[in-house]
């Protein structure tokens, strides 16, 4: 898929501006063999996080990314095609959450929450993945909260963690917490009262998803999906109470973005802060 124009690998950290992204995108420029890219949806806010570690001596490049957008995932796409031909490291950041003293609507908090972190998320793979290359790395940042057991009920643990589950039945589970949520039932058919809990559950879910299409995709070999709890980390998201540094939350994920090629483990997991495999399925959690 490289083009004759050039053989550079090119690494893409959606919601990189600040936070743990920002810090992906630093340890990336360090280690990673290539370009990376640093996007964001404000332009203003992108480039001065750019200039902020072009201060301290690295050089990301800079794409301007809603990925609520499609059209906006596709104009990166095109660019991407033109100047790389495809993908090699593709890290899904940008999420939202809603903190606790959040005062909007329940059903709003959870529109928006899984709007952003399981439906922009899955249409930005949808778009980016046709132009992955061969031996690629593709990390979905989860949480804590994107484990099966913050589901509570036995049901709907067994249909999200079905190994026949397909991208559209899980949609649909994800669409159905949302329509809970506004009929105020989500407590009795089994939901978290987190919204955000259910969206990166919903992340958890596609990855495994997403790993058993790639396994079967003969043209390009060894493409590994993982999904990452990346600790809980010092961040506005966390409302700054997180007691890992942003550095330490982007350990996990770049040692997945450079996984070498042909490994066995980990492909399709989900992967604690610490690097250790977690079964996503019956736990424990560490």
């Amino acid at each position: 898929m490289k083009t004759e124009m050039t053989n550079r690998k090119v690494a893409i950290v959606t919601g990189s501006n600040k936070g743990i992204g920002f810090a992906i995108v630093k340890a990336l420029c360090e280690k990673f063999t290539g370009d990376v890219y640093l996007t964001a949806r404000d332009k203003n806010r992108g480039l001065n996080a750019v200039k902020l570690l072009n201060e301290q001596g690295y050089h990301p490049k800079f794409h301007v990314l809603d990925i609520t957008i499609p059209e906006n995932v596709s104009a990166l796409k095109d660019h991407i095609i033109k100047e790389y031909g495809g993908i090699d490291v593709l890290i899904n950041n940008a999420a939202i959450a809603f903190k606790e003293n959040a005062t909007e609507p329940f059903e709003i908090q959870a529109k928006e929450t899984l709007q952003v972190n399981y439906f922009a998320l899955r249409d930005t793979c949808n778009i980016l993945f046709p132009i992955l290359n061969p031996h690629s790395r593709v990390v979905n940042i989860s949480s804590s909260a994107g484990h099966l057991s913050n589901i509570p009920q036995k049901n709907l643990r067994d249909k999200l963690s079905s190994e026949d589950l397909t991208e559209t039945e899980l949609s649909n589970l994800m669409n159905s917490f949302v329509q809970a949520a506004q009929n105020n039932n989500y407590i009795e058919l089994g939901w978290p009262s987190r919204a955000y809990s259910v969206s990166k559950v919903g992340v958890s879910a596609l990855t495994r998803i997403q790993q058993r299409e790639f396994s079967q995709d003969t043209n390009r070999p060894d493409i590994i999906v993982n999904s990452v709890h990346p600790g809980y980390v010092d961040t506005d998201m966390t409302s700054h109470k997180g007691v890992l540094t942003i550095e330490q939350g982007a350990e996990a994920p770049v040692y997945l973005a450079l996984l070498p090629e042909n490994v066995n483990k980990p492909k399709g997991d989900y992967v604690w802060y610490n690097k250790v495999i977690v079964d996503w399925v019956n736990g424990p959690l560490p």
